[in-house]
């Protein structure tokens, strides 16, 4: 994933964010020498980002759709409201089996729920309402997934969608990839959508926040 943000700042940022505690850093140092593509997995300034939207929120139903190695659903973990529970959905067995692993060696192994299979057929079972929506995987899904979780929003909660600046590729005119299209359909619908109010930030790899309108 190349940087959108000078990774001097970038590395400045993380070091004055608050540190991963030992079982989150137990997990990355893993993944990174076990998984492929590990520059998905969410680190630590985006982490603390989650943590504190789940915690402004007051979140106690939150979830996310695409769970990686667990990282994000053990940083936004902390920040649940008491009794609070995160549903997470992963498509691959072998990311699902080392995200149960570290959620159950951590201390919040009575909230996080993982579920493997389509995130969609998962969404369409799930009652909600969803304090926090997290999306974080395939993109040429996004805009369906976003369908999917809008009317089951609560009413003053917030989706994050992840990578919407996509490294910047979505300046590129010659990126013609279908997950780079893919996202510039998603960013362009979301700006002129009137059902909901968004603000892309620049936070790692581009985060966009949408709420519904009021």
């Amino acid at each position: 994933m190349a940087d959108i943000v000078d990774p001097v700042l970038e590395e400045y940022a993380a070091a004055h964010s608050t540190a991963p505690p030992a079982y989150l850093e137990e997990l990355a140092s893993e993944l990174r020498v076990t998984l492929e593509a590990p520059g998905m997995m969410v680190g630590r300034l985006e982490g603390r980002y989650l943590e504190m939207l789940t915690f402004a929120l007051g979140a106690t139903s939150v979830l996310e759709i695409g769970t990686f190695g667990g990282y994000s659903s053990l940083a936004m973990a902390p920040g649940l409201a008491p009794g609070g529970h995160i549903t997470t959905c992963e498509i691959s067995p072998v990311h699902a089996e080392f995200a149960r692993r570290h959620i159950a060696a951590s201390p919040f192994a009575g909230c996080i729920e993982v579920i493997v299979g389509p995130a969609i057929d998962t969404i369409a079972n799930l009652p909600g309402p969803f304090d926090l929506v997290f999306i974080d995987a395939d993109k040429a899904a996004y805009h369906e997934y976003f369908e999917a979780v809008l009317e089951k929003l609560a009413p003053r909660g917030l989706i994050a969608a992840d990578n919407t600046l996509w490294s910047g590729r979505i300046l590129d005119p010659d990126d013609s990839s279908e997950d780079t299209v893919a996202l510039r359909r998603f960013n362009d619908a979301l700006a002129v959508d009137p059902r909901v109010v968004v603000v892309q930030t620049t936070v790692r790899d581009g985060v966009t926040l949408i709420r519904r309108a009021q």
